[in-house]
């Protein structure tokens, strides 16, 4: 279905060029998908890329034994350079993609994205920001894992999920969290304690309130 020009003018206005604009009307795919659709497993082809229009997705990746580590997340007007690059090589995909909330999102086909990079300037330089931005943000997972104790580590994470959805009360189980940082159930549960304590959070049946400011 050809999505409305004048919406994707008020979404991308100063990002796109009008010709990538009319492209995208055409051939874009708007989608809007639940929190925990999974949108992109390890092993799978990658037919097409993502635009966050709103909502929030998280990109995680597994080891060998199926434990999961949080890698980022995408937010408005992101997009997944993991998909990117899988898309440009012909790879298959290396990551898990799952929405965290309610996300509006346009899908474009996989075809295109070669394509686009040589025909259109503003999607050339979109691409490259979208890997300048994950590569950053690699680089701040690894100083999480490197640098900072555990409890710094779930602290930092309620951060970015509260900076993501623009709340401070979290629908997650501590196995959810747990998962994320790649430590277990139990470690997460006493560390939420231990900050419950300290006055930093809440805890209720399958929900955490962050207090900090």
């Amino acid at each position: 279905m050809q999505i409305d020009l004048t919406f994707l003018h008020s979404k991308f206005s100063g990002l796109f060029e009008i010709g990538l604009l009319q492209e995208l009307s055409q051939i874009g795919n708007y989608m809007e998908i639940e929190e925990g659709h999974v949108l992109m497993r390890p092993g799978g082809y990658i037919r097409s890329v993502p635009i966050i229009l709103n909502g929030s997705i998280k990109i995680l990746r597994s080891d060998s034994d199926g434990r999961e580590a949080l890698l980022y997340y995408l937010g408005g007007l992101d997009s997944c350079a993991m998909s990117l690059t899988c898309c440009l090589n012909r790879k298959q995909s290396e990551i898990t993609a799952i929405a965290e909330e309610r996300t509006q999102l346009i899908v474009i086909p996989v075809e295109k994205i070669e394509e686009w990079m040589t025909k259109y300037s503003s999607w050339k330089q979109f691409v490259f920001a979208t890997y300048q931005k994950r590569f950053e943000d690699l680089l701040s997972a690894i100083d999480e894992i490197a640098f900072h104790k555990l409890d710094e580590r779930l602290i930092n994470l309620l951060k970015r999920k509260s900076k993501q959805c623009k709340c401070t009360v979290f629908s997650i189980t501590h196995e959810g969290l747990a998962n994320e940082l790649a430590t277990s159930r139990e470690v997460i549960s006493r560390l939420l304690k231990q900050l419950e304590k300290m006055g930093q959070v809440k805890l209720s049946r399958n929900k955490i309130e962050l207090l900090l400011s």
